[in-house]
C-alpha cells in the first residue's frame, strides 16, 4: 500500500467481521464494499458482535457524506458501497445466486472499468480472509490479498522465557543464595523467565523490570500448590505458568500451547487457589468461544445454561481432575457428576459460566476471568473482552494458535496471537509458551506426528 500507486481495495464480509474498523487501514487508497457484504452483515448482526460493530462504523461514516458517491477517510482515501454488480461479468461456471460470486462480480466490473481508464488507472485488489474466495478471485484474474494489518510475525513470536549464559558460576551461586541478580548484559522484557546457565550449573528466575534484575520465581520449582496437593508444575514451562497465574501484580496472562500441555488445568488450579484459599477474587468466571470443530451439530435445545454445557465439558473435566476423590457427588453417572460439581461451585458463588456474546456492556470487578480456546477469537473480540475488566480482575487467555476452528483466522491473525504481540513488554502482562504435553504419552505423540 506504500508504493505510491493509488489502488482500489474491494473488501468482502470476512474482513469486515474480522476487524470492524478495517476501512481505516488502507491509507490514501480507495475502499469499496459490495452491497452484498452489507446484506451479509445484516444477516449476521443478531449473532455476531463484530458484524454489529462494522454496521456502526459504516453508519457513522454515512453521517459525513454519501456512501454511494464516496466519503472521505482520515488517511486521504475514500470509502463507498458499490451497488453495481453486473452479473454478466461473472464467468461461466459460477452461479449468479451465490453471494461470494456477486462480490466477485463487483471487483471484476471495477477492474474492467479501470482498464479503460488509461490516464488514472488504479489496480483493483480483492481483500478477503475467505480462502475459497481468494482462490476464486485468483482464478478469474483478480489480484487478491489477505487482510494483513493485524498479522503477527510467528518467526519472532514471544515465548515468554529465554536461556541466558552468565560469566561465572559464582553469579549463579550468588543468585541462589540472595534470590536476585543484576545482569551485566542482555535485554529482557518485564516478567520474562530466564534460565541462568554456566557450564553445568543452572537456576530459574524472572526478570523484574522495575529493579532491573532477575529474581527467584514466585513459586519455587516443584513446590506444590497449597490447596490441591496432588497437582503441581510437571515441567519448567508449567512452573513458569503457575508463577504468572498466582502473581497478583500480573493482571493479564496468556498461555499458548498444544493439546495436553496443561493450559486450562493450570488456569483453573490457580483460580481455585486464589478464590478459596486466599479470597483474592470473588469468583472464577469462565468463557469459551462458540466455534464448532468439524460439522456443526445444529440447534441445541434448552435454556442458555444447557446450551453451553457441550462447550464447557472440557472445563468440567479439568475440575474433576483437580478435585478428584475429595469431591463428593450425590449421584452417579457422568452427566449428573458434572451437574452436581458445577451446582455446588455455583451455589457457593465460586464459579460462573458466561456466554461471550453477552460480555459486552458488563463491568467485571474482582474476578478471575478465564477465556479458554481464545485462538478462535478475532483481535477485536479479544479487545472487547479485556476492556470489560474492572478493578481487581485478572484475565487469563489460553489456546493453541495452531489449532483454529474459525474459518477466517490463522496462527498469525487470531486474537490470542495479537494480544501476545501487542502486550509483551507491559509490566502487568505475562506470557508463556507451553510446548510439552503432559496429558499422556499417546497425546504427546499425536501432537508431534499428526
Amino acid at each position: 500500500m506504500t508504493d505510491g500507486v493509488k489502488k482500489i481495495f474491494v473488501l468482502d464480509t470476512s474482513v469486515l467481521v474480522h476487524d470492524p474498523n478495517c476501512v481505516y487501514s488502507f491509507e490514501d487508497n480507495d475502499v469499496v464494499i459490495p452491497i452484498t457484504s452489507i446484506e451479509e452483515l445484516d444477516g449476521l448482526k443478531s449473532t455476531h458482535f463484530n458484524a454489529r460493530e462494522a454496521i456502526r462504523v459504516l453508519n457513522g461514516l454515512m453521517e459525513t457524506g454519501s456512501l454511494q458517491r464516496g466519503v472521505e477517510l482520515p488517511g486521504g482515501g475514500t470509502l463507498r458501497v458499490e451497488l453495481n454488480s453486473q452479473l454478466s461479468n461473472i464467468p461461466k461456471g459460477l452461479k449468479h445466486d451465490i453471494k461470494d460470486n456477486r462480490i466477485l462480480s463487483v471487483a471484476i466490473t471495477l477492474q474492467k472499468n479501470e482498464q479503460k481508464n488509461k490516464r488514472d488507472y488504479k489496480p483493483v485488489i480483492m481483500v478477503t480472509k475467505d480462502f475459497n474466495l481468494r482462490i476464486k478471485a485468483g482464478a478469474v484474474g483478480l489480484k487478491t490479498e489477505d487482510y494483513k494489518t493485524d498479522k503477527v510475525d510467528l518467526g519472532s513470536f514471544y515465548k515468554g522465557w529465554v536461556e541466558h549464559e552468565v560469566d561465572t558460576g559464582a553469579e549463579i551461586n550468588a543468585f541462589v543464595k540472595s534470590g536476585h541478580l543484576k545482569l551485566r548484559k542482555g535485554e529482557f522484557l518485564p516478567n520474562q523467565f530466564i534460565i541462568l546457565k554456566y557450564d553445568r550449573q543452572s537456576a530459574l528466575g524472572v526478570y523484574d523490570a522495575q529493579k532491573n534484575e532477575v529474581r527467584k520465581l514466585f513459586i519455587y520449582p516443584n513446590r506444590e500448590i497449597p490447596v490441591f496437593k496432588s497437582i503441581k508444575g510437571e515441567n519448567l514451562e508449567q512452573q513458569f505458568a503457575l508463577n504468572l497465574l498466582l502473581d497478583d501484580k500480573i493482571e493479564l496472562v496468556t498461555m499458548v500451547g498444544k493439546a495436553g500441555s496443561g493450559k486450562t488445568l493450570l488456569a483453573l488450579l490457580a483460580g481455585l487457589t486464589k478464590a478459596t484459599e486466599e479470597n483474592k477474587y470473588k469468583r472464577i468466571l469462565i468463557a469459551r468461544p462458540i466455534v464448532t470443530f468439524g460439522k456443526d451439530v445444529g440447534f441445541l435445545p434448552g435454556e442458555l445454561r444447557e446450551k453451553l454445557d457441550p462447550w464447557m465439558a472440557p472445563i468440567y473435566d479439568n475440575l474433576e481432575k483437580i478435585y478428584g476423590d475429595d469431591f463428593h457427588f450425590a449421584k452417579s453417572g457422568p452427566d449428573i457428576r458434572y451437574d452436581n460439581m458445577r451446582q455446588q461451585l455455583e451455589d457457593q458463588e465460586l464459579l460462573e459460566v458466561a456466554a461471550l456474546p453477552f460480555i459486552r456492556g458488563r463491568s467485571i470487578p474482582r474476578q478471575y476471568f478465564i477465556i479458554d480456546e481464545a485462538q478462535n477469537l478475532t483481535p477485536h473480540e479479544v479487545k472487547t473482552i479485556i476492556t470489560r475488566a474492572g478493578d481487581g480482575t485478572k484475565i487469563i487467555l489460553t489456546g493453541d494458535i495452531w489449532q483454529i476452528d474459525n474459518p477466517y483466522l490463522d496462527a498469525e491473525s487470531n486474537g490470542l496471537s495479537h494480544v501476545v504481540d501487542r502486550f509483551k513488554g507491559q509490566p502487568t502482562f505475562g506470557h508463556i509458551m507451553l510446548e510439552k504435553s503432559e496429558r499422556s504419552p499417546l497425546a504427546e505423540l499425536a501432537a508431534q506426528l499428526l
